[in-house]
């Protein structure tokens, strides 16, 4: 089975981080798993990726609720990124919550494929790799 390059995940939450770090080495979903706390560290991370000539993860997984910058402030930031494979990312909103605005408002994001109900599953993970590779 082919495998993502490369994942993010940007979340504040230390046990969901290392629960979907351990699903991802578990069904081998991508041996290159980027953390971030914050949505400011995730845009500086990235951001010093393309300084340095490097392709951005495949897959981010973003939580919307966090602390410095949140879900959608990192999307507004995250489009500004100059990167040659930008286009070629693909971003996981994934939040504990289902809020019909945020339903909503993911629709005006064509990064954003899709929304994910946290905890996350390995049957989420299955289906974010079908429609990755």
């Amino acid at each position: 089975m082919n495998k993502v390059r490369s994942t993010c995940i940007i979340d504040d939450d230390h046990i969901f981080v290392y629960g979907t770090k351990r699903l991802i080495k578990e069904i081998g979903f991508s041996d290159n798993i980027l953390v971030f706390n914050n949505g400011q560290d995730a845009i500086d991370g990235l951001n010093q990726m393309t300084a340095n000539g490097e392709e951005l993860p495949s897959v981010i997984f973003l939580d919307l609720n966090m602390p410095i910058m949140n879900g959608w402030e990192f999307l507004e930031d995250f489009v500004k990124i100059p990167n040659n494979n930008r286009e070629k990312v693909t971003i996981y909103m994934i939040s504990s919550s289902v809020n019909p605005r945020d339903l909503e408002r993911i629709k005006e994001y064509h990064i954003v494929n899709d929304y994910i109900l946290k905890p996350m599953s390995s049957d989420d993970l299955q289906r974010v790799l079908k429609q990755a590779v």
